[in-house]
């Protein structure tokens, strides 16, 4: 009698333990997504062109990039300080080339971020990362909503090389 309640006692703490067991594979956890609001909507619409933009050339498509720069520049019309960023993204709209689009985006994210900085986040946090292997060793930073680094200076070739340098709050 004692073996069989000893074996009950041992399968029902068995099953219990197995039961707590989360059967979610690793890659299916949707990882938690950095939401980015500004108090000004309007520069918060010209950071989701930016966005679409980095995305763009971290991806290695020049005419999507062109076309994101090119929405980025309209989107930025009516943004106080917008026109030197729409200035820097005027570069990426007239060329086709992309080296030549990836140079001028270090332009476009060191004006951007002086936009971002002085547009009041509401919510989430902007990440401000940076490469020192970019234009030819001079380096040059770019704005990300994730922590991860994927380099739009370099794409696939070098996809992970840079740091995060500042957290925008």
């Amino acid at each position: 009698m004692k073996t069989k309640m000893m074996t009950l006692c041992l399968v029902l703490g068995s099953w219990a333990a197995f039961a707590q067991h989360d059967h979610a594979k690793q890659g299916d956890q949707k990882k938690e997504e950095n939401m980015v609001m500004f108090k000004d909507a309007s520069i918060g619409k010209a950071y989701e062109h930016y966005l679409h933009l980095k995305d763009a050339l971290v991806a290695s498509k020049s005419d999507e990039a062109k076309n994101a720069a090119g929405e980025l520049q309209k989107s930025l019309a009516g943004v106080t300080n917008g026109k030197m960023v729409a200035d820097e993204a005027a570069k990426i709209v007239a060329t086709a080339n992309l080296d030549d689009q990836r140079k001028a985006f270090s332009g476009v994210s060191d004006m951007m971020a002086m936009l971002v900085k002085g547009g009041k986040l509401s919510m989430g946090m902007i990440y401000l990362e940076y490469c020192p292997m970019a234009n030819g060793n001079t380096g040059a930073s770019w704005l990300s909503n994730e922590k991860a680094i994927k380099n739009p200076y370099f794409g696939d070739k070098m996809l992970k090389c840079g740091s995060v340098k500042e957290m925008i709050h």
